[in-house]
């Protein structure tokens, strides 16, 4: 457990996953074994989205991968690079074609084995500022490797018709919760605002886009995304890769306190 701590804020991260936010005593972050998801946040990589009808396969330029909702990325267990007060540093690195047990195999999935054919190193950094948690993604890998990122933090709930505004819009719970598992999307959008007992933005670099699910009244993921899954058919998902070319490709989110 690690936690970083400026003046009337805390953020606790248990093995690379953001469980808390605290500032003056109100808790942003949803509370992992309540009900709704049973994480509190995770990253969607090398890809966004479910592959079931695909079979659990995804189009590369070496050959098809097979991956599970979300990729296999949260398969992997960060390690801990360094910390301050402030800030830490966590990594995964894959070695291309490493076969990666899927947890969700056989209860929930009938893909028992996941892999990709690319070799990746992905650093998350979380550094708390003034009224402010900077999360950012560093992803290098084999040049012209294809991927989507997409951030999955879930918030906390305390009221009962929270709003949500982007684009100058504004969606209600309601709107989400009737979308049910298929997210809805928010295209076009680098910044978010969650209006809840308190209020909290999200303001992105890279993503370019959100989208937004719950299936439960406490709380809502508000989910930064490269590319949205449902807008092709899961066999064409591969048409929603970007590709690393010759530096590292570099998100960030911005959680700051109105």
């Amino acid at each position: 457990m690690t936690e970083l701590i400026l003046s009337n804020q805390k953020v606790t991260i248990e093995a690379g996953e953001l469980v808390g936010y605290l500032v003056n005593g109100h808790e942003y972050i949803h509370q992992k074994g309540s009900p709704g998801w049973r994480s509190a946040d995770a990253e969607m990589f090398p890809i966004i989205g479910p592959t079931n009808e695909a079979d659990f396969k995804v189009k590369t330029d070496k050959g098809e991968a097979v991956q599970d909702q979300h990729g296999l990325l949260r398969e992997l267990s960060y390690n801990l690079v360094s910390s301050t007060a402030t800030t830490a540093v966590y990594e995964k690195i894959y070695i291309a074609n490493t076969v990666v047990k899927n947890s969700k195999y056989p209860k929930k999935s009938t893909a028992e084995n996941l892999a990709w054919p690319y070799n990746f190193t992905f650093v998350k950094t979380f550094v708390l500022k003034e009224n402010t948690l900077e999360v950012s993604f560093k992803i290098a890998g084999d040049k012209g490797m294809p991927f989507m990122l997409g951030y999955h933090p879930a918030f906390k709930l305390h009221v009962d018709a929270p709003i949500i505004e982007a684009n100058n819009k504004t969606i209600t719970l309601k709107d989400v919760l009737a979308v049910g598992s298929r997210a809805l999307e928010v295209p076009n959008c680098t910044t978010i605002t969650l209006k809840d007992k308190k209020e909290i933005s999200l303001k992105t670099e890279g993503f370019g886009n959100f989208m937004l699910w719950t299936e439960v009244p406490n709380m809502v993921c508000i989910e930064p995304i490269s590319f949205y899954p449902y807008a092709v058919a899961q066999e064409q998902l591969h048409k929603g890769f970007q590709t690393i070319d010759n530096q590292e490709k570099i998100f960030k989110v911005s959680l700051s306190i109105n």
